[in-house]
Protein backbone atom coordinates (compact mmCIF):
# COMPACT_ATOMS: atom_id res chain seq x y z
CA UNK A 1 0.00 0.00 0.00
CA UNK A 2 2.73 2.07 0.68
CA UNK A 3 4.23 2.49 -2.79
CA UNK A 4 0.70 3.03 -4.12
CA UNK A 5 0.62 5.93 -2.63
CA UNK A 6 4.31 6.72 -3.11
CA UNK A 7 3.45 6.46 -6.80
CA UNK A 8 0.44 8.37 -6.33
CA UNK A 9 2.32 11.25 -5.07
CA UNK A 10 4.44 10.99 -7.88
CA UNK A 11 1.59 10.89 -10.40
CA UNK A 12 0.38 13.43 -8.98
CA UNK A 13 3.15 16.03 -8.30
CA UNK A 14 4.34 15.59 -12.08
CA UNK A 15 0.84 16.40 -13.18
CA UNK A 16 1.10 19.88 -11.31
CA UNK A 17 2.91 21.55 -13.84
CA UNK A 18 0.23 20.66 -16.38
CA UNK A 19 -1.87 22.93 -14.83
CA UNK A 20 0.26 26.16 -15.82
CA UNK A 21 -0.50 24.62 -19.37
CA UNK A 22 -4.26 24.72 -18.23
CA UNK A 23 -4.10 28.25 -17.29
CA UNK A 24 -2.06 29.67 -19.81
CA UNK A 25 -3.14 28.26 -23.00
CA UNK A 26 -2.67 29.35 -26.47
CA UNK A 27 -5.05 31.59 -27.22
CA UNK A 28 -6.11 33.98 -30.40
CA UNK A 29 -2.46 35.56 -30.17
CA UNK A 30 -0.88 32.53 -30.87
CA UNK A 31 -2.83 31.89 -33.60
CA UNK A 32 -1.57 35.26 -35.22
CA UNK A 33 1.90 34.22 -34.68
CA UNK A 34 3.90 33.27 -37.47
CA UNK A 35 5.19 29.69 -37.18
CA UNK A 36 7.26 27.23 -39.29
CA UNK A 37 5.61 24.76 -41.33
CA UNK A 38 6.93 21.62 -39.13
CA UNK A 39 4.34 23.36 -35.85
CA UNK A 40 2.51 20.05 -34.66
CA UNK A 41 -1.29 20.85 -34.57
CA UNK A 42 -2.19 22.36 -31.46
CA UNK A 43 -4.42 18.80 -30.53
CA UNK A 44 -1.32 16.94 -30.20
CA UNK A 45 0.24 18.83 -27.48
CA UNK A 46 -2.05 17.68 -24.55
CA UNK A 47 -1.59 13.71 -25.45
CA UNK A 48 2.04 13.87 -25.58
CA UNK A 49 2.39 15.96 -22.41
CA UNK A 50 0.20 13.20 -20.79
CA UNK A 51 2.28 10.65 -21.66
CA UNK A 52 5.46 12.39 -20.61
CA UNK A 53 4.39 13.76 -17.17
CA UNK A 54 3.53 10.15 -16.76
CA UNK A 55 6.97 8.69 -17.47
CA UNK A 56 8.32 11.12 -15.69
CA UNK A 57 6.14 9.87 -12.63
CA UNK A 58 7.27 6.80 -13.37
CA UNK A 59 11.43 7.64 -13.38
CA UNK A 60 10.76 9.46 -10.23
CA UNK A 61 9.55 6.50 -8.35
CA UNK A 62 11.21 4.24 -9.86
CA UNK A 63 14.76 6.07 -8.21
CA UNK A 64 12.39 6.47 -5.40
CA UNK A 65 12.57 3.05 -4.44
CA UNK A 66 16.31 3.14 -5.23
CA UNK A 67 18.02 5.29 -3.77
CA UNK A 68 18.65 5.62 0.02
CA UNK A 69 16.85 8.38 2.17
CA UNK A 70 20.54 10.09 2.62
CA UNK A 71 20.33 10.73 -0.83
CA UNK A 72 16.89 11.93 -1.58
CA UNK A 73 17.63 15.37 -1.30
CA UNK A 74 20.79 15.74 -3.96
CA UNK A 75 18.97 13.25 -6.57
CA UNK A 76 15.31 15.36 -6.49
CA UNK A 77 16.61 19.01 -6.74
CA UNK A 78 16.80 18.72 -10.49
CA UNK A 79 13.71 16.83 -10.47
CA UNK A 80 11.82 19.14 -8.44
CA UNK A 81 13.85 22.26 -10.72
CA UNK A 82 12.23 20.74 -13.91
CA UNK A 83 8.87 20.29 -12.73
CA UNK A 84 9.11 24.15 -11.53
CA UNK A 85 10.63 25.40 -14.48
CA UNK A 86 8.43 23.33 -17.10
CA UNK A 87 5.08 25.32 -15.46
CA UNK A 88 6.75 28.51 -15.30
CA UNK A 89 7.33 27.90 -19.60
CA UNK A 90 3.21 27.97 -20.44
CA UNK A 91 3.08 31.22 -18.10
CA UNK A 92 5.84 32.91 -20.10
CA UNK A 93 4.95 31.84 -23.20
CA UNK A 94 0.88 32.38 -23.53
CA UNK A 95 0.42 33.57 -20.39
CA UNK A 96 2.65 36.50 -20.49
CA UNK A 97 3.59 36.46 -24.23
CA UNK A 98 6.99 36.80 -23.49
CA UNK A 99 8.39 34.38 -26.10
CA UNK A 100 12.00 35.37 -26.18
CA UNK A 101 12.05 34.55 -22.21
CA UNK A 102 10.54 31.44 -22.99
CA UNK A 103 13.02 30.45 -25.39
CA UNK A 104 15.66 31.55 -22.70
CA UNK A 105 13.82 29.61 -19.86
CA UNK A 106 13.36 26.32 -22.25
CA UNK A 107 16.89 26.03 -22.77
CA UNK A 108 17.49 26.35 -18.54
CA UNK A 109 14.65 23.62 -18.13
CA UNK A 110 16.04 21.35 -21.10
CA UNK A 111 19.44 21.49 -19.14
CA UNK A 112 18.25 20.56 -16.01
CA UNK A 113 16.44 17.42 -17.68
CA UNK A 114 19.50 16.50 -18.49
CA UNK A 115 20.82 16.84 -15.31
CA UNK A 116 18.49 14.92 -13.71
CA UNK A 117 18.79 12.28 -16.31
CA UNK A 118 22.76 11.58 -15.04
CA UNK A 119 21.81 11.96 -11.77
CA UNK A 120 19.25 9.37 -12.31
CA UNK A 121 21.54 7.24 -14.42
CA UNK A 122 23.82 6.94 -11.33
CA UNK A 123 21.04 5.55 -9.01
CA UNK A 124 18.85 3.56 -12.04
CA UNK A 125 19.65 3.71 -15.69
CA UNK A 126 16.10 2.96 -16.64
CA UNK A 127 14.76 5.81 -14.72
CA UNK A 128 17.04 8.05 -16.38
CA UNK A 129 16.39 6.44 -19.90
CA UNK A 130 12.46 6.69 -19.16
CA UNK A 131 13.42 10.28 -19.11
CA UNK A 132 15.15 10.23 -22.69
CA UNK A 133 11.55 10.94 -24.79
CA UNK A 134 11.17 13.86 -22.04
CA UNK A 135 14.78 15.33 -23.13
CA UNK A 136 14.08 15.32 -26.85
CA UNK A 137 10.67 16.70 -26.68
CA UNK A 138 11.46 19.81 -24.78
CA UNK A 139 14.59 20.37 -27.36
CA UNK A 140 11.87 20.19 -30.48
CA UNK A 141 9.96 22.79 -28.27
CA UNK A 142 13.08 24.54 -27.89
CA UNK A 143 13.59 24.96 -31.52
CA UNK A 144 10.02 25.50 -31.93
CA UNK A 145 10.27 28.48 -29.58
CA UNK A 146 13.18 30.02 -30.98
CA UNK A 147 11.48 29.77 -34.29
CA UNK A 148 8.83 31.33 -33.09
CA UNK A 149 11.13 34.13 -31.95
CA UNK A 150 12.89 34.53 -35.04
CA UNK A 151 10.10 34.89 -37.66
CA UNK A 152 8.09 37.26 -35.28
Amino acid sequence: MRSVLTFLTFWILCYLPALSGIFFRPGEWYQQLNKPTWTPPNWLFGPVWTLLYFSIAVSGFMVWRKIEKEQRLKAYLPFAAHLILNAIWSYLFFGINEVGFAFAEICVLWITILINIVMFAKIFRPAAFILIPYALWVAFAAALNFAIVSMN
